[in-house]
């Protein structure tokens, strides 16, 4: 079956409906997303959102921590114009209903590492939530929006195949019409036929053994970029956020970052201040500085965790700034009002992506990117904390006006292709998703991680070449499903981080190997790659 919008949107967060709320003043804005609407990202986000209001601070110092967090490769006006917006931001979704936390007559403002000043406005530690919640009362409330929960985004529609590959070799870009949607309910694949196309998928944290990713970041958006022959940039910079609650029933489960900028300290085993000594800014150093100084402790030492304490601080106050981290560790046994809370580090951003303008454009016409799918230039080599949800919402406002002036000029298609079965069959062997799922994420951890090496890169360019192949077989034999897709997304995904791994013979920000311990002027740029014109190995471009 084949159906039209004006904008189609694959994805609920922040960007996503920040995007849908923008753009249906101009037209029909249809929202797919893959499981519950709430579910991603965004509603896990605890820390905040950094915004200048303090009369302390300034834009100019938001710049500087932005690009000191990003090691060289950040696009500076991009930072500018992005850090600027923070008030309006804010403003925008106090108007749309989310309630900040308060302090005397303005918004509380929090700090987190690498911020020089309290700049992280939140919600207690559950901002995300909040934010999430509120911009979906809102798209419940508008006539013009219409929202598919259980809808798995398949493939990009193209105007033309073959302009994929003449793309790759300098031609022109094909256009993106739509894209086939999987209900994921009745198994059956439609195709919707949009003006434009929005990439507000998130990240891909699922690529790896251990992330504070819900289940759903799989890396959709940026696999359907790929294999479209968009552009993409910088995936070998995958941010690990130091503190992951460690505890077997503690699944994805994050402990902001926020909780340092109150005072927590990270301690070893004997209780010994990990980051004492290692960076100007102790605890509150940049998130790729301190990961990897956890997780070189860990392998040096033998311990499977180290702690986060916290307990010297008023117990009134944790329990009030910090609701969701304290009755989570307390169900699990564990008092952070008396007691250290056990962490590690856990794959949580991805800084690379889809290579996109701050107004979502990319190099295919009719296919828009935002937020954490998005590569604008602001992240460079690292996230600065609490940057994400503002960037989302600065690139939801922007895209939605450059969506409503392509429409102007390009409405949705009167038709696109139907979905090919072809012939394709239920499977009877679904134990060959499970298995290359369980490998892939397993060499990705172990072999392309924090810590990195050629000798480990070769090893998992090899098992991914095995595993893409039966992969490939899999998915043209039988019916798609979404534990399928995601398998297929997560694949493509980890071949680009390979690939991109491997061409920075250098160490920066967060990608750092043991085989070039230090950065390079020759690879203080951007990295870029595109499908190349056959096959599925990522071509990194010169």
């Amino acid at each position: 079956m084949s159906r039209s919008t004006d904008f189609l949107v694959l994805g609920s967060g922040i960007a996503g409906l920040s995007f849908a709320l923008e753009a249906a003043r101009h037209g029909r804005v249809t929202i797919v997303t893959k499981k519950e609407p709430e579910r991603g990202s965004t509603a896990w986000a605890q820390g905040g959102i950094s915004a200048v209001l303090s009369p302390e601070d300034s834009v100019d110092l938001h710049v500087k921590d932005t690009l000191e967090a990003g090691a060289g490769l950040c696009d500076e006006p991009v930072v500018r114009e992005v850090c600027s917006e923070g008030a309006a931001v804010i403003a925008k979704l106090q108007e749309r209903g989310v309630e900040f936390a308060r302090s005397g007559d303005g918004l509380e403002l929090g700090r987190e590492g690498g911020h020089s000043e309290r700049r992280v406005v939140h919600a207690g530690d559950h901002t995300g939530l909040d934010v999430e919640n509120a911009l979906l009362a809102r798209v419940a409330e508008h006539e013009n929006i219409e929202l598919l929960a259980h809808h798995f985004a398949v493939d990009l529609i193209l105007d033309d195949k073959k302009k994929r590959r003449l793309l790759a070799r300098g031609g022109a870009a094909p256009t993106v019409l739509g894209a086939w949607v999987l209900d994921a309910e009745t198994g059956e694949v439609d195709a919707f036929a949009a003006s434009s196309t929005v990439l507000a998928t998130g990240g891909s944290g699922k690529v790896y053994l251990y992330t504070t990713n819900d289940d759903v970041s799989t890396g959709d958006g940026l696999a359907m970029a790929y294999r479209a022959g968009a552009l993409i940039s910088n995936v070998e910079f995958y941010q690990f956020h130091p503190t992951c609650l460690y505890h077997p029933h503690a699944k994805s489960f994050l402990v902001s970052e926020a909780v340092r900028g109150e005072g927590g300290v990270l301690i070893g085993a004997e209780g010994e201040a990990l980051m004492e000594g290692v960076h100007p800014r102790g605890d509150l150093a940049p998130r790729d500085v301190v990961a990897r100084t956890i997780d070189r402790y860990m392998k040096r030492t033998g311990v499977q965790c180290v702690h986060l304490d916290v307990s010297f601080k008023d117990a009134d106050f944790l329990r009030e700034r910090f609701p969701t981290i304290h009755d989570r560790c307390l169900e699990l046994g564990i008092d952070m009002t008396r007691d250290p809370i056990p962490v590690v580090p856990a794959a949580h951003y991805q800084c690379g992506g889809v290579v996109a303008s701050l107004d979502g454009t990319t190099d295919l016409p009719g296919l828009l990117a935002i937020g954490e799918v998005a590569c604008t230039g602001l992240h460079g080599a690292n996230r600065l904390a609490s940057n994400s949800l503002l960037e989302g919402a600065v690139m939801g406002r922007r895209a939605a006006e450059a969506a409503a002036r392509r429409l102007a000029e390009s409405p949705a298609p009167a038709s696109v292709p139907e979905w090919d079965v072809g012939a394709a069959v239920p499977s009877d062997e679904s134990v060959v998703i499970t298995q290359s799922w369980e490998e892939v994420r397993r060499f990705m951890w172990n072999y392309v991680g924090i810590f990195r090496n050629d000798v480990r890169l070769q090893r998992a360019r090899r098992r991914m070449a095995l595993t893409e192949e039966e992969i490939r077989d899999y998915y043209w034999r039988f019916l798609v499903t979404p534990d399928l897709l995601e398998l297929r997304n997560l694949a493509h995904v980890a071949r680009m981080v390979i690939e991109s791994a491997l061409w920075r013979q250098e160490s920066r920000g967060l990608h750092y190997t043991t085989t070039y311990p230090e950065p390079s002027e020759v690879f203080a740029r951007p990295s870029f790659l595109r499908r190349p014109p056959h096959g599925d190995v990522p071509e990194l471009l010169p």
